[in-house]
């Protein structure tokens, strides 16, 4: 495992320039040709944040302030990270599929598309946290020193689903059975990740626990507090540590699948 990882680390050393310029280049050709371009990676968030603003303010009325903030911006704040992780989930469980020609065609190494991939999307993030943070403050709440540690949830975020990616990545190039089992999976993910409700208020204690192996609830949860709640990171040891079992394992999964894999994907998608 250890010269396994220490490969992937040497790979991405020598690629570092071609992943930012790999990357930039995937958000270009994602929205080529569109008349709106860019915008539209703004656009489906937006749509997705008002039906769910609707359902609940509108529809079923439960849409009541949370700590002195609009349930609006309780939910934007929460809704921030998913349109990433989303993305990544399932996009990710992909993404060596999706530019097999790097692999086919050419001498590329396989466990640099995920970390581009993610970097791409990562971008599209960074603008949706401006126009939040610009939403904020139209609603009258001004950046405090708790939006600080965003930068270290993004970071979280970033490398869970970079190791992610490498893993379900190589086993989905191997058989679509298991993209097909991911994309089914992704609905249940985001009702159990606590993104339209407070995990925390769970009652049962032992049900809160197990929903912060859950890496999305730990980076929404983590999102809010810094916007909504207003707590630090360390105030909650719990869900560190569930987060850090998460990635070693899901770590272990992804060298352990590199391994074994990554000479049959060239054989197998060519």
């Amino acid at each position: 495992m250890f010269e396994t990882a220490k490969a992937i680390y040497y790979e991405h050393v020598s690629f570092k320039d071609q992943i930012v310029r790999l990357a930039k280049s995937d958000l270009i050709k994602t929205y080529r040709g569109a008349a709106l371009g860019w915008a539209w990676a703004l656009v489906k968030p937006l749509i997705t944040l008002l039906v769910f603003w609707f359902a609940f303010s509108v529809g079923l009325r439960h849409g009541k302030p949370v700590e002195g903030y609009p349930f609006f911006l309780w939910l934007v704040a929460g809704f921030l990270p998913w349109f990433y992780m989303q993305e990544l989930i399932t996009g990710g469980a992909g993404c060596i599929r999706k530019y097999k020609a790097l692999v086919t065609k050419m001498k590329f190494p396989v466990s640099i598309i995920p970390t581009y991939y993610n970097l791409s999307h990562l971008y599209v993030h960074l603008a949706l946290l401006a126009i939040t943070i610009v939403l904020f403050m139209c609603f009258g709440h001004m950046p405090d020193r708790y939006l600080l540690q965003i930068p270290l949830y993004m970071l979280m975020m970033f490398v869970f689903f970079t190791v992610w990616s490498l893993f379900a990545g190589m086993l989905s190039a191997i058989s679509k059975d298991f993209q097909n089992l991911v994309n089914a999976m992704s609905t249940a993910i985001f009702w159990m990740s606590g993104i339209i409700y407070n995990v925390d208020d769970i009652g049962n204690r032992w049900i809160r626990i197990l929903l912060k192996f859950n890496p999305v609830t730990v980076i929404s949860t983590g999102y809010r507090r810094a916007f909504i709640y207003k707590k630090w990171f360390w105030q909650d040891k719990v869900s560190l540590v569930c987060f850090c079992i998460t990635l070693t394992i899901t770590l272990f999964g992804a060298l352990w699948a590199y391994k074994k894999l990554r000479k049959e994907i060239p054989d197998v998608l060519g």
